[in-house]
Formats: C-alpha cells, structure tokens, sequence
C-alpha cells in the first residue's frame, strides 16, 4: 500500500508519525477519533488490538492481511560524523525485540533479527549482522589461492598447494568463493584437511545451498567470508540509518535505542 494517514504534533510543532489506515473522511468527537472507511464508520482505540484497520472492508476486496501493518521506526545514528566507524551493536530499551536493517553511506547489508537479542540488564542486546555482499570490503574477507585439483558433487573438494598455508583464520561454517571479479558462492566450508607432510592440504564444502556457483575447472583462486552469524563485523560508514520493525498487534513500548559505535583504522 503506498497511501498513508500523517499526524501532526502541536507539542512538537511538526509531522510525526505515519499511520497505515487511509480513510474517506475522519472526525474527532466526545474524546473518540472516527473515520469512515466504504461507507461505514469506525471508532479507533476502542480494543486491545493495534495496528488492524478496516478488517471487513479489506475482506470485501480479497486482501483481509492489508488490515494489520506491523510498527515501523526509521532514524540514524550520526555521532562524530566526520569520522568513519564501525556500527556494531543494537540496544532496546522497551519491553520487546524488533528486526532491524542498517544502512550507511558506505554498506547497505547490516540486519538483525528478533530472536538474535539478549536481555542484559533489562536492555534488549544484539550484535549488528552483516550479509555476505556486505563484507566484501572488509578485511574479513581472505585469500587461500590457486586450486590444483576439484572433485565435484553435493560434498565439493578442492586442494591447494601443499607448500601455501590455509592458514587458522579460516573455519566451519565460513563462505566459501571463487573467481574474484566474479565473486561466485561455491558453497560452505564443511571440513578442512590439512597434513602437510602427508601432502594433504584441501578444503571441503557443502555446495547444495540455493545460489551456489558450480566450479567450471580445476584452477581457480579461492577466497573466504566470515560467517555473518557467528562473527559480527558491524556496518561501516559515517552515519547508519536504521529501520527496525515489529510484528505485534498487542501494547508494546520503546523508550531508546542505542548503538556501540568505533572508529574505524583501515
């Protein structure tokens, strides 16, 4: 739906918030708010329920789910602006969690979600997430080098060079890539084998997630990225603005939220 309701805030002296009902007319009486919406007349703030507007109107024309719309704030976190920094974690001070995107002038790949948070100190606490794409430029992003030998199939295994270390950086669960310019997806790291004496040095991935890359050919320079769950990196720019959303149709309450920000060093 791209049609929406705006209040004006006299206290504030601005437009405040964005409403998802879009009513034919609307009219305030004896401490009640009506609209009308197809003909009919509806009181607001009369049940427990929030965010459901005109539920039998919507119904009439096949799209019962346009009458919930879930509680959406956008604002930014623009400390020190002339600096670059990391944006590495979310606070909630309120009485629920909420998925969040973050966007910078440098990424637009930061995302949590509800269920990533701890309570600490009755403060809802996350780690800032960044997907895949979104940490290419930053220096978790590894080389291994130049494949010698693949063998293909759900399991894919590929060497490299005995004499070139893997290194310890690298472990399960990372993405695994190949071809640089390309930055195809081969898959997820699943083993790793190394016996240098043995002459043993090879990677194992599953390549069965939608979106991998099958790999063309036996020599192809391989890279890794972090897992983005089980290593957060944050969100690099000057500035991030954030979106978080909630999906409740019941009270929920959000007094702050707050971000831990560092100066980036490249």
């Amino acid at each position: 739906m791209s049609n929406y309701t705006l209040s004006y805030s006299e206290a504030s002296k601005g437009w405040v918030s964005f409403y998802s009902y879009y009513p034919d007319w609307m009219i305030g009486m004896n401490n009640y708010f009506y609209t009308f919406k197809g003909g009919n007349i509806y009181r607001h703030n009369s049940t427990e329920t929030r965010n459901t507007f005109y539920y039998d109107w919507w119904e009439r024309q096949g799209h019962p789910e346009y009458a919930f719309t879930p509680t959406t704030l956008q604002s930014v976190f623009n400390s020190a602006v002339y600096e670059n920094k990391l944006f590495k974690t979310i606070s909630l001070q309120g009485d629920s969690t909420w998925d969040g995107t973050f966007q910078t002038d440098l990424q637009n790949s930061g995302f949590v979600y509800s269920n990533y948070y701890e309570r600490k100190e009755a403060t809802y606490f996350a780690f800032i997430r960044n997907n895949t794409s979104g940490q290419f430029s930053l220096r978790s992003v590894n080389g291994i080098g130049n494949s010698f030998d693949v063998v293909s199939g759900p399991k894919v295994k590929f060497s490299i060079d005995p004499l070139i270390s893997i290194g310890g950086i690298i472990s399960i669960g990372d993405y695994i890539y190949f071809d640089a310019a390309a930055m195809n997806w081969a898959g997820i790291v699943s083993k790793i084998n190394v016996d240098y004496p043995a002459g043993i040095n090879n990677i194992e991935i599953d390549a069965t997630p939608p979106g991998t890359v099958a790999i063309p050919g036996d020599v192809n320079y391989f890279f890794y990225v972090k897992n983005s769950v089980a290593e957060s990196h944050g969100v690099l720019g000057h500035y991030c603005v954030f979106d978080i959303v909630n999906g409740s149709s019941g009270k929920i309450e959000l007094f702050a939220v707050q971000s831990e920000v560092m100066k980036s060093f490249p």
